[in-house]
């Protein structure tokens, strides 16, 4: 699982746009390309030390390119340490060149054992048994230098990698993950630790390559910061400390009317949990008043499991109607279903000028229906998981996780708004176009319920006044931020979407921290 790292930069970077600002160190400030392909072997060899001061052996797996050459020259200072270090060669000598060619000289300088890999030598040389800390193996296979499948001797390498029981390094991006999208289109390395140069890669932080990458270091190779003002990065890492402060202290003199209402609507036959876990989160994230409308069997369970909530049973389109004269802000989806009776409310609610956060059946219902959608109006926030926004799109689940950042645009372009794309490194796409990668969350998070404590949130956040982009980076990072903190309480399996709420109320208030917040409410 890996954990975020509040040290790390925000900006995300593309493939490209780390080569163009690798170009402006190099051409602009005179920083030669052997220069940054030492500093970078450097610093991962520190980063190594760093994590692993037991080891004794290094296995470094090079490519051709200059990701090989960054693995040629870690080899070079692991040799120099008195470590026993060999390098497995993915392609020649003959094959190198420039900067990459000189670090390959470096090592041999220092005597460093290098051999063409083959997968028997490398089983002799490493059993598959072997479970310690003392063998390191360092990915310099491929790089940012690959998009789809790789050649079938890389894929060997990559699989023998992988069954090993040692860890694994790998330099700037686990071989095999597509740089600017994190896909993986056969298998990838599958790092323990990975450190990125000059500019972190987007491909790490979201779909698999969050995944295949481990923990995330980084190091500028102290090139001059000025050369970062001529390129926008494509993204944001998006984390808590950075949002905490968007939801302002409440007023001493705040009342229930002041804090917003937050209508949910939802809940078909046998569904009525889903509601109830969204009003709930509402209301522990400092709303005002939340109503839950919802077939009528659920009412009593709803009130005597909240009495705080107020429920109403919804048959008709005329009692819903009657409902949407009070609230601010709308919640509309969690266990709606998508019955007839879920047509209707749909149908319905869409016409209004309320702001509303649109997930679960909801969003299937968006697919699978012709509704008349204003899709300038900026007060939609759809929140699909990657089955959900495949159905939006009418293409496959695997096609959205192929490229995360385009499903997000294709989703906006279609039905307008913001976008929240879920899973791992979630995609934020707000109304300005801006994309923001949450850096939180973890598997535990894989259980039924956790889309509906975060639609709640979301709506709690918009119905106490916040712009729905900043709602919605502060309610996305909490949502994740506090599975992050009870999975690392209590382990991953057996978290559950109620067990959030709680714990969200402590972080929005800042419990037991520097950022707790003035209470004064006055009730009516």
């Amino acid at each position: 699982m890996k954990k975020s790292n509040s040290f790390l930069p925000t900006a995300l970077y593309t493939a490209e746009q780390v080569r163009s600002l690798d170009r402006c160190a190099i051409e602009d400030h005179q920083l030669s390309a052997s220069l940054l392909m030492k500093r970078a072997g450097k610093a991962a060899f520190d980063q190594m030390l760093s994590l692993w001061p037991q080891l004794n052996t290094v296995h470094v797996f090079c490519g051709s390119g200059n990701n090989g050459g960054d693995g040629y020259v870690l080899a070079a200072l692991a040799a120099q340490r008195n470590l026993s270090v060999t390098v497995w060669q993915l392609a020649t000598a003959e094959k190198l060149v420039g900067a990459a060619l000189g670090a390959y000289r470096y090592a041999c300088q220092e005597k460093v054992m290098i051999q063409p890999f083959s997968l028997l030598a490398w089983q002799q040389q490493l059993p598959i048994n072997s479970i310690d800390t003392e063998n390191i193996i360092v990915d310099a296979l491929l790089g940012t230098g690959v998009i789809g499948s790789v050649r079938p001797e890389y894929a060997e390498a990559i699989a023998a990698i992988n069954h090993r029981h040692c860890p694994v390094l790998a330099l700037d991006i686990p071989s095999a993950v597509e740089p600017d999208t994190g896909h993986v289109s056969d298998m990838a390395v599958e790092a323990d630790a990975t450190i990125s140069f000059i500019g972190l890669k987007l491909g790490a932080f979201t779909a698999k390559g969050r995944v295949c990458s481990g923990q995330i270091y980084f190091s500028d190779l102290g090139v001059p910061s000025s050369i970062y003002s001529s390129t926008q990065a494509v993204a944001t890492r998006l984390i808590l400390d950075d949002v905490m402060d968007i939801l302002p202290s409440r007023p001493i003199d705040a009342r229930k009317a002041d804090c917003g209402h937050l209508l949910i609507i939802g809940g078909d036959h046998g569904f009525g949990g889903a509601p109830l876990m969204s009003a709930e989160m509402a209301l522990r994230c400092g709303v005002g008043m939340a109503t839950v409308a919802t077939r009528s069997e659920h009412i009593s369970a709803i009130l005597s499991c909240r009495p705080e909530l107020m429920a109403v049973a919804v048959a008709s389109i005329e009692k819903l109607q009657s409902l949407l004269k009070k609230p601010n802000t709308l919640v509309v989806g969690p266990g709606m279903g998508c019955s007839c009776w879920s047509i209707d409310l749909l149908s319905h609610v869409i016409d209004t000028e309320l702001p509303m956060v649109i997930d679960a059946d909801a969003l299937n219902l968006l697919a699978s229906n012709d509704l008349h959608l204003n899709t300038d109006q900026p007060r939609w926030i759809l929140t699909p998981h990657p089955g959900e926004a495949a159905r939006l799109l009418g293409i496959s689940s695997s096609q959205v996780q192929a490229d995360r950042i385009h499903a997000a645009r294709e989703i906006q372009a279609r039905y307008g708004g913001v976008v929240v794309l879920k899973g791992p490194g979630t995609v934020v796409l707000d109304l300005n176009g801006n994309i923001s990668i949450c850096d939180h969350g973890n598997p535990g998070m894989a259980t039924a319920g956790m889309g509906d404590v975060l639609s709640g949130l979301l709506g709690a956040l918009i119905a106490q006044g916040l712009d729905v982009n900043d709602a919605v980076r502060l309610g996305v990072c909490l949502h994740a931020a506090a599975a992050d903190t009870l999975a690392q309480k209590h382990g991953v399996r057996g978290l559950l979407a109620t067990d959030l709420i709680a714990m969200v109320r402590a972080m929005i208030n800042g419990v037991g921290t520097s950022r707790q917040m003035i209470s004064g409410f006055v009730g009516d």
